[in-house]
């Protein structure tokens, strides 16, 4: 070990517990049994997790926004299987400037996505409309899954496909038989990051939602400017809760670090 790898490490813990503290302190603070966001608590209980099943308004937009979530992931994975075999692999005019189109929500502000979507809804008259909140979603969400399933895509061994070509298999069955299956550790990874923005988009979502068509982070802010209550942090332990599960399974399934770095 270098002189430097214990100050390497002490840094590193300490960044690694600037990101966590605050998602641990709202995990601590969802289990007090008072009235108000407090840390330490005097005990720990159950109380405003049962509350949030009390209240339809909250369930209602959980499934809202789970439905929301796993439609935009799923069609933005429709999407970027696609593009992201067109981008990294083959060399055409325009290629660049197709792949920049499809990484710039990247970089536009979703307080400006939201006013403008909010603009054109309105002059197409979708204003409210599910489908359509759909669509905003996949606009932000697409980058994510293109940018894992291009990693996939240069990552792995294209000898089996030529193999396969060179013994008379049709390019069609070549994608679902070879290529698809190959790359899929990085579509899984993608439609999960898609989901998961998606679940947790607030700023664009506040502006394209109706009252029928409410998320639940935009059904917390609404709450927050209202009442500021533990009820807030039982919530935001779920999501956390769900996330982290999520996560884990497609790290038993796939591997994480395949995912990441797009080798199979």
């Amino acid at each position: 070990m270098t002189r430097n790898g214990p100050v390497a490490l002490a840094f590193h813990a300490l960044v690694v517990a600037f990101m966590l503290a605050p998602l641990v302190i709202v995990c601590l603070v969802a289990f007090t049994p008072g009235d108000t966001l407090s840390l330490p608590t005097t005990g720990f209980s159950l109380r405003w997790f049962r509350a949030i099943f009390v209240h339809p308004d909250f369930v209602q937009s959980f499934w809202n926004s789970l439905r929301l979530a796993a439609l935009a992931a799923t069609i933005s994975v429709a999407v970027a299987v696609p593009a992201g075999l067109a981008v990294a692999r083959h060399d055409f005019p325009g290629r660049d400037f197709l792949n920049a189109l499809f990484l710039s929500p990247l970089i536009v502000p979703h307080l400006v996505l939201g006013v403008a979507l909010l603009r054109l809804f309105a002059l197409i008259g979708a204003t409210g409309s599910f489908p359509w909140l759909v669509l905003a979603h996949v606009l932000v969400v697409t980058p994510y899954a293109l940018r894992l399933v291009i990693a996939a895509v240069v990552g792995f061994d294209r000898s089996a496909e030529q193999a396969a070509l060179s013994l008379g298999a049709s390019e069609a069955t070549v994608f679902r038989r070879i290529t698809l299956p190959m790359i899929l550790p990085g579509i899984t990874g993608g439609w999960l990051l898609a989901f998961i923005n998606s679940f947790d988009e607030l700023t664009m979502s506040i502006f394209v939602t109706s009252p029928a068509t409410v998320t639940l982070p935009v059904r917390m802010y609404m709450y927050a400017t209202e009442s500021i209550d533990p009820m807030m942090a039982a919530i935001s332990a779920l999501m956390v809760a769900l996330t982290a599960v999520a996560m884990l399974l497609l790290d038993r399934v796939y591997g994480l670090d395949k995912i990441l770095v797009g080798h199979n």
